[in-house]
């Protein structure tokens, strides 16, 4: 295939410098966008079980660091022109690069599985309202839900059948309409209790979420963009258009969307006495604010938007498994197992609980990726990496059998530590398990690799030395 004939580059192909089309504005809506929506509204509720204060500290302390993380990845995108599951293989190795595509997969079909349920909800108040049909909560609402499902499938196929090119457009429009909806529902909000009475609301013991854990609450919701950003830097022609565009959009939209979700989901409580992070998302607020059929369409509209970054994702990641693979094909496989996915919640157990699920899952599998990639590239390989060798058997990053022990070894290690951690008063009530356990992995790896290299110097050397007697 020419390269003119290609829409979307696969996760092992070098995006050459001519093929390059997304500028700092580009990059900056995209990631405005992708933080503009009805997840970070969501999460924003969750984390007010902290009290306002305690969720704007979080808020003001986690994000940047998350995002800084995601701006260094996004360089060696921009870099080496690769997608990020593709820049995992000089690290993890290439079978082990296998096993982070699978998880990141599901990570990002389970990511665009939550925010069409929240849209589904907007669906179903607008067929309430246009034809009587049970919305979501009532008897019945169910078989609307389902509705609006299939509804915002078929938006997705719309959304990704350009690839990033697609992505590009919805999210210039996605991010005016969300921010216009931002306000308006602030306004909507402030009109029936004051800032005041917000800045000092409390939750009920029972319901009070630790600073800790509202920090690694906080962080994965963050840090869950850092595994699909390579994907778009690599289509960035300058570094600053891979770093700081997404950097800035990242935390613009987090920071307004993340204020709105918490003014909101604490107005609701303080005017009907009851905080619930299940009835946080946009479209149960906006109708208990009786904002009408345009807030719920726009709801919708910014819910395909941000979804249409999470397929990206969870796409490139399955064409990371193997070269067959095609992008567009692997993103409308994703779109259909997103969609069947999203019905779950409805009949099993219940939303919040499958939020913070995929929220844990994020932290315990991806944080030590995070900090073993850093590592690897600017440290011990130097900014060098070798394209041609990304999938070569028997190559430098073959290591053991596919795998690099030295990286998988760590990674096990960071993992048990976040599961330990994560039941430990001191990390809960404080600054979280997420981040020590990024810095545990950065630390270790790096030890370990040296120890590796250095054994493996003096071994070849006392060979040599043997040799010449």
């Amino acid at each position: 295939m020419s390269d003119k004939k290609i829409i979307e580059y696969s996760a092992l192909d070098p995006v050459p410098k001519n093929r390059r089309t997304m500028n700092f504005f580009d990059m900056l809506a995209t990631w405005t966008g992708a933080n503009a929506n009805n997840g970070t509204w969501y999460v924003g509720g969750v984390v007010g079980a902290a009290g306002f204060g305690g969720a704007l500290i979080v808020t003001l302390v986690s994000n940047p660091i998350a995002y800084l993380l995601m701006a260094i990845i996004g360089f060696m995108g921009y870099k080496i022109g690769t997608s990020t599951m593709s820049l995992v293989r000089p690290s993890l190795g290439i079978r082990g690069s296998y096993i982070l595509s699978i998880f990141n997969a599901l990570q990002y079909i389970g990511w665009t599985a939550i925010n069409t349920f929240l849209a589904a909800i907007s669906i179903s108040f607008i067929l309430s309202e246009l034809i009587q049909a049970p919305p979501y909560g009532a008897s019945g609402g169910n078989k609307t839900m389902l509705i609006g499902i299939v509804i915002m499938t078929i938006l997705h196929f719309l959304s990704i059948m350009m690839g990033h090119k697609s992505v590009k457009f919805v999210e210039r429009i996605g991010m005016v309409l969300i921010l216009i909806l931002g306000v308006w529902e602030m306004v909507a909000v402030l009109s029936q209790v004051s800032l005041e009475q917000i800045i000092h609301w409390q939750p009920k013991e029972t319901s009070h979420m630790p600073i800790g854990t509202a920090m690694d609450t906080m962080a994965a919701f963050s840090l869950g963009w850092i595994p699909v950003i390579a994907d778009f830097t690599r289509y960035t022609k300058r570094k600053v258009d891979a770093t700081i565009a997404p950097l800035v959009g990242a935390n613009i939209g987090l920071f307004w969307f993340v204020f709105v979700g918490l003014v909101s989901t604490i107005g609701t409580a303080l005017s009907t006495g009851v905080y619930d992070p299940n009835n946080s998302d946009p479209s149960t607020i906006a109708s208990k604010l009786g904002l009408g059929v345009i807030a719920f369409l726009i709801i919708i509209f910014t819910s395909t938007t941000a979804n249409a970054i999470d397929l990206m994702g969870a796409g490139i990641s399955i064409t990371n498994l193997n070269k067959k693979f095609k992008s567009i094909p692997a993103l409308f496989i994703s779109t259909i197992l997103a969609g069947i996915l999203t019905v779950v919640p409805l009949y099993f157990g219940n939303f919040l609980g499958a939020f913070e699920t995929l929220l844990n899952y994020i932290n315990m599998v991806f944080g030590p990726i995070f900090g073993i990639m850093i590592v690897d590239f600017f440290l011990l390989k130097k900014i060098d990496y070798c394209v041609e060798e990304l999938d070569k058997k028997g190559g430098k990053y073959w290591y053991f059998h596919g795998f690099n022990l030295a990286s998988v070894f760590s990674w096990g290690i960071c993992i048990g530590f976040y599961l330990i951690g994560n039941r430990i008063g001191l990390f809960s009530s404080t600054i979280g398990v997420t981040f020590p356990t990024i810095a545990l992995s950065a630390i270790l790896y790096y030890v370990i690799s040296k120890c590796v290299n250095k054994f493996s110097s003096n071994t070849k050397q006392e060979g040599m030395s043997l040799e010449n007697k």
